[in-house]
């Protein structure tokens, strides 16, 4: 597996452990394995999570404004998490490419959740991929 892979999977379990109990950022990035990650890595994923941390409401809304009929508090909380990440890196992370981004989205809900959760990450990642900035 790639770093980046491995930090977007750590971003991942952070984000579901601060979303589902009252682990805040440090610990549930220690327990889902950033300890463990070597020191480029771990800077990566602390960036992922404490930008889609600190952007939470505002991800949130642009989520919920393309997730026609399902409000984020209703969703899976992997399928939440996940969307957050993925949501962060296209509105704030202009270096990745967005095919980079809806890819890894799609393959780790794969892994974590199942065949329609990631069809459903997929479509509501390509309409808001159009509210990257600059992508117009």
């Amino acid at each position: 597996m790639g770093k980046r892979r491995l930090a977007r999977e750590t971003v991942l379990q952070a984000l579901y452990l601060t979303d589902t109990s009252t682990m805040g950022a440090g610990e549930a990035f220690l327990v889902a394995g950033g300890g463990d990650l070597d020191e480029d890595t771990a800077q990566f994923t602390r960036s992922l999570l404490d930008g889609a941390l600190a952007h939470r409401k505002e991800l949130d809304l642009g989520i919920q404004a393309t997730a026609e009929n399902w409000e984020v508090g209703r969703m899976a909380s992997v399928d939440r998490s996940l969307l957050r990440l993925a949501a962060f890196e296209l509105l704030f992370c202009p270096d990745t490419p967005i095919s980079v981004i809806i890819d890894e989205a799609v393959e780790i809900a794969k892994k974590y959740s199942s065949e329609d959760s990631s069809k459903f990450i997929n479509g509501i990642l390509g309409k808001l991929k159009d509210r990257r900035p600059g992508s117009s």
